[in-house]
Order: structure tokens, then sequence, then C-alpha cells
């Protein structure tokens, strides 16, 4: 008899699955489905079970803007001769650094803020909503009077933006369809030769990425897109060698592989087309454990150098200053954000000197970001002043520093 009940049970499931709405109802008496397990997000494909990790979250600390006599200025460590001041203070989740040919300072946000701030270069230095209301409002570039702002699915171009600081308009749209979700497709731009070079990240940590994990160009009307890397996981920082015209790019690396691997990347790109590893090598030399069977590493773009494991590794730009030494002129200065899935912090900026052969040699150049494995503040972009002073955005803080070389030459 209880088998009977029990094949009856069978079929009734069988019919439902099959759509009879009619059997569609719960059978009076019997238990109550298990409703299938939640979809992990993207981010958290591959994350291991153990319970360090499960309370890791991709935004370890909240961006708030900071008091500026609360700021981490006076705790930063700079080479002798170099100084750094509070430039700007109380702009929530500031990103990305463009100048105007007037001098007004462009800052974007990502996450929280969903705003593009102006800031004038000289008087007050007070922060002006210049667009609201922008989710992931993050990719942003100046050329010939045009504020570029690029979300995760859309390309937008303000123009004559610096004559209409009080009311922008409705931009131009370049494009609106754009493949993004909220897995790394916030933008990054560098416009070079009446070219926009923007990325799209990666829609997970680690899979398939289709036509995401790219390094993309286009016209500056939005016409005739083409790739110019692929195998990129996730790049938030590229600029030109002055010297040579190549990309340059930092890729963060994947995660939950390890603690210490895999490290993040700085590439940069001899050819169009070129493929960096991903999803199939790490850091050019450790194949992926899923994706990895069948590739070798050797198939790929080396990178120029390894940048450390989950750094975060931001914004980057070439030294094109004179007013620090000479050693630093032609450098690559690297924000490194600080990882989020990783039990030690650590945030810091980078100086990456090419050394003519494809590769790069790295020294620090500035910590204090971080006390007693919490965040004071993390750096994120960079901006080069006409002076030759760098200035450096900090979303978690809310601010951007100023720093300037006082030493001899």
């Amino acid at each position: 008899m209880a088998m009977k009940k029990f094949r009856t049970c069978i079929a009734l499931a069988m019919l439902c699955s099959a759509g009879f709405p009619a059997l569609s109802q719960p059978t009076p008496g019997a238990p109550s489905p298990v409703p299938p397990p939640a979809e992990e997000p993207g981010w958290a494909k591959g994350r291991p079970k153990s319970d360090a990790a499960m309370k890791m979250a991709p935004v370890p600390a909240f961006p708030i803007p900071t008091a500026p006599d609360k700021l981490p200025t006076a705790r930063f460590k700079l080479p002798p001769g170099f100084k750094a001041e509070t430039w700007a203070s109380g702009i929530l989740d500031a990103r990305a650094l463009r100048q105007g040919d007037k001098g007004n300072i462009f800052v974007s946000s990502l996450f929280v803020a969903n705003k593009v701030y102006v800031v004038p270069e000289k008087g007050e230095r007070k922060a002006k909503v210049l667009i609201d209301n922008l989710p992931l409002a993050t990719g942003i570039a100046f050329h010939k009077g045009s504020l570029y702002v690029g979300t995760n699915t859309k390309i937008l171009r303000y123009d004559n933006i610096e004559d209409n600081l009080d009311k922008p308009g409705e931009p131009k749209v370049l494009n609106d369809k754009l493949p993004g979700g909220t897995d790394h497709s916030w933008k990054y731009f560098r416009i070079k030769d009446d070219k926009l070079y923007y990325n799209i990240g990666a829609p997970c940590n680690i899979c398939d990425p289709g036509e995401y994990a790219k390094i993309y160009r286009m016209n500056l009307d939005g016409s005739n897109i083409e790739t110019v890397a692929a195998g990129v996981r996730n790049t938030v920082g590229f600029d030109f060698d002055p010297k040579t015209g190549e990309l340059w790019f930092t890729d963060n690396g994947r995660d939950w592989f390890s603690e210490e691997l895999p490290h993040d990347e700085l590439n940069r790109v001899t050819k169009m087309g070129q493929h960096f590893g991903y999803p199939f090598c790490h850091q050019g030399n450790i194949p992926d454990p899923e994706f990895g069977w069948g590739k070798s590493c050797n198939d790929f773009v080396k990178p120029a150098a390894l940048l450390g494991p989950h750094a975060g590794s931001l914004g980057m730009t070439f030294y094109r200053g004179k007013m620090f030494p000479a050693k630093y002129q032609g450098a690559i200065f690297i924000a490194r954000h600080g990882p989020w899935n990783r039990t030690q912090k650590y945030a810091d900026i980078l100086v990456a000197r090419p050394d003519g052969k494809g590769g790069a040699k790295l020294e620090t150049f500035m910590t204090g970001f971080v006390e007693n494995n919490n965040y004071l503040g993390r750096p994120v972009d960079f901006l080069v002043l006409k002076d030759g002073s760098l200035l450096v955005s900090d979303d978690h803080a809310g601010a951007i520093y100023r720093i300037s070389y006082t030493g001899g030459k």
C-alpha cells in the first residue's frame, strides 16, 4: 500500500512538471516543496564555504565622506621631498578624475553616489553635482569641449560642457546597448587619436565571458567599434605610453583562488586583438582549475608586472609633468585600492617604470591608507595638473589629495 502511494506521488509530480494546471496544486497532506537554492551572484562564483570567506563581500567598507580633519592625509608616507595635502573633501564616492580646458576638474562616482561632479581648480574647490541619478556613472573623459560619460550599458556625450555647468542639458547617446550588469561592467575611458577606449569587464568572478572581458575602442560618434584586447577580466585603469603610444592597463585577478593568488596584472598592448588569458590563465602562469584544461598559459600575453594578490588595482597614469624628479617622468602611477576578499588588507600607490623590454619595475610610492587592518582611505585614480602636481581620488573617504614635490632636484 505504501509503495502504491509512493508511485502515485511520483506520477503526480511528473504531470505537474509537464504543466497540467489541474494537478499543479499541492496534494493535501503532502510535505511542502523545498524551494530551489538562491542563485549566487556573479562575484560569489567559486567562493569557498569557510566561515572567513562567507563573511566577505565586495564592499568591505562603505564609502562615506570624511570630515577634513579626520582624513588620513597626515598619515601618508611619501619619498623624501614629496608632500601630500587635502585638495578637496566631502565628495561622496569620488572615482575617476579628468580636467576640462577651462580648469574644471570632473569627478565621477560608482556604487553609491550615482553622480558626476565638477570642482573648480582654484578657489574654494567645493564639489558641485553636474549630473545626478545616473547609476554606475564612473567612466568619464574630456575632449574638445565635450564630456563623455559611461555607465554599465551606456556611453553619453555632453557637448560644450564647461559653458553649461549649471544646466548640462540632454546628452547625445553614443551607445545604449552595451552588455553589462553589475559585475565589472562600469567604465574607464581614455581618448587617443579621436578614438574612445573603454572596457567591458567579465560578468562574474570566473566564467566564460563571451563578448565581455575586453577593451574596445570606437569613433567619437559611437561608430566603428573594434576589439583592442581580449581576456581582460576587469580593468579600471589604462593609459598610453607617451613615448611609444602603446596602451598599458591594470587588470584585477580572479577571486577565491586563494588568499595569496592570483596577483593583479599590469599589461601592455602591442597589437590589436591580443588575448591576456582570462578565464583560462591567471597572472601569466597559473591555469584556471575549471577553464584552464586543454589550454597553455604560453598561448596568452604575459603580464609586464604582477601587482599583488587581490590588490584592487584601479586607475593608472603616465606622469607627463615636470614638477617631479626626472626618474618619475614617464613612469606609471598605479592606485592599489585594496582587497575585499583577503583577510589582510592593504592599499597604496605604486610607481612602475617600463624597462624597455616589455616589463616594468615596481616600487611603493605612497602608503598610510590602512591602519589596524582597516581602511582609512582607498586610492582610485589620478590627474596630473598643469603645474606638474598629482591629484589622487579616494572613494572611501570622499576626498581628493594633491601630491607635490618640494625637495631638491
